[in-house]
């Protein structure tokens, strides 16, 4: 399901498929997509979200984000295309948040390996080594199952994620 979905190849080099909009969508966690709602104010139905490059987008992403508008005059598929890549914008984007931190990163693995296999090592780097369920970089401990850590990304990123959880 998540490994061949080309929507979740986000432009800036997110992974869709490990979003906590993405997740609830697709699980039709209602719970979930109200609370996602209510903090970016927006309505149920503008939260709900297919990926980066679907029709349905959240509007939390579709109405902030500057690169597929950027990327799309520029007649390119992904930032990692770009003559100026990575441009300060998208450096910036990167250090505004823990689960954006490896995305030049991933940019350039994508450029490297290709969309396919690149959703087949998120999917694997966002997901429990215990179940398998894909958590979003947030969940310290796997949504499922409890093993702790969630997943990879959180291995490898886990103090500058519980920092900014402390913070809220």
């Amino acid at each position: 399901m998540y490994h061949d979905n080309k929507n979740l190849v986000a432009c800036c080099g997110l992974y869709c498929g490990s979003c906590g909009i993405y997740l609830a969508t697709h699980e039709n966690d209602s719970d979930k997509i109200v609370q996602y709602a209510i903090v970016l104010n927006q309505l149920f139905d503008e939260t709900l979200c297919d990926g980066c490059r679907a029709d349905r987008k959240s509007a939390h992403c579709s109405k902030r984000c500057k690169f597929v508008e950027c990327a799309t005059a520029k007649g390119i598929w992904s930032c990692a295309a770009c003559d100026i890549f990575p441009c300060q914008e998208l450096n910036e984007f990167q250090s505004e948040m823990p689960h954006r931190t490896e995305i030049v990163k991933s940019l350039n693995r994508l450029k490297e390996i290709g969309w396919e296999n690149w959703l087949f090592e998120m999917k694997e780097k966002f997901s429990c080594p215990r179940c398998n369920t894909v958590n979003n970089a947030y969940d310290i401990a796997c949504r499922k199952c409890g093993n702790t850590p969630g997943c990879e990304f959180v291995t490898l990123n886990r103090e500058m994620i519980e920092r900014y959880l402390s913070e809220e």
